[in-house]
């Protein structure tokens, strides 16, 4: 007998075996490029078996796809997207040749930031890192225009309404100080859009770099600019589970 819980929608199956996202899925099975059991299904929502269904795609059949789980270290300058309207360079440019297949970033950071960022193709695995409530905390050290005043950072910490958004930081300390600008040392424990910009402009602070150092215990380290590397097994669980 069958698990009721290992049905579910074509698309959602072609993203949870890591073939592609589910929007994606949608598009290919709506163009009739994709047969199930040897018929074509022209619905996403189709009820497929995500252990058993015989998919095709193009004529070929899709093979399991191994769990991909990555980090890079993202320059400034690339936007977090596979393909972009305006034809700016993205963060896919740093795997040209690598033979990946396809990968999906874990959360964003948007084009001016810089530092960690996880891709993966198990989508599971990812939604567990970017749950409010129980993925883990991120760490950006934030170069501002500024030298903070002393109630800057208490001010952050207990929230700021940004254009009706009441928004904080869960931890946000002085990391050292110039003589016109400083770094400041600001942790999430959640990922709303542009939310240390936005934050941070509601004191009428202008961020001048900003780069995410670690996510939970992983910390970006020596990786350079542009490069990548494969999680270990242990990073893998303890981000978000095996």
């Amino acid at each position: 007998m069958r698990e009721a819980s290992s049905r579910h929608g074509l698309a959602r199956v072609m993203s949870k075996r890591g073939v592609c996202s589910r929007s994606e899925a949608e598009r290919l099975i709506r163009a009739g490029r994709v047969s199930l059991h040897g018929r074509v299904v022209l619905d996403p929502e189709h009820p497929a078996d995500l252990r058993r269904a015989s998919i095709v795609l193009d004529g070929a059949a899709l093979a399991e796809v191994s769990p991909l789980y990555l980090m890079l270290n993202k320059p400034r300058g690339l936007v977090t997207t596979a393909a972009d309207e305006r034809g700016r360079d993205t963060v896919y440019r740093c795997f040209d040749g690598a033979g990946l297949g396809w990968i999906a970033p874990v959360g964003r950071l948007d084009k001016a930031s810089e530092g960690l960022l996880l891709f993966t193709n198990d989508p599971q695995w990812a939604a567990r890192i970017t749950a409010p409530a129980s993925g883990p905390d991120k760490t950006y050290h934030v170069q501002i225009d500024c030298i903070p005043e002393a109630g800057l950072l208490l001010r952050l910490q207990e929230g700021v309404d940004c254009g009706g958004e009441r928004m904080r930081a869960k931890s946000a300390t002085l990391l050292r100080v110039g003589s016109k600008h400083a770094w400041l040392h600001v942790v999430l424990d959640e990922g709303r859009n542009r939310q240390i910009r936005r934050l941070l402009a509601a004191c009428s602070i202008s961020v001048m770099r900003l780069v995410r150092v670690s996510i939970g215990t992983l910390e970006v380290g020596e990786l350079a600019k542009g490069q990548w590397r494969m999680l270990t097994p242990a990073e893998i669980a303890t981000l978000g589970g095996a």
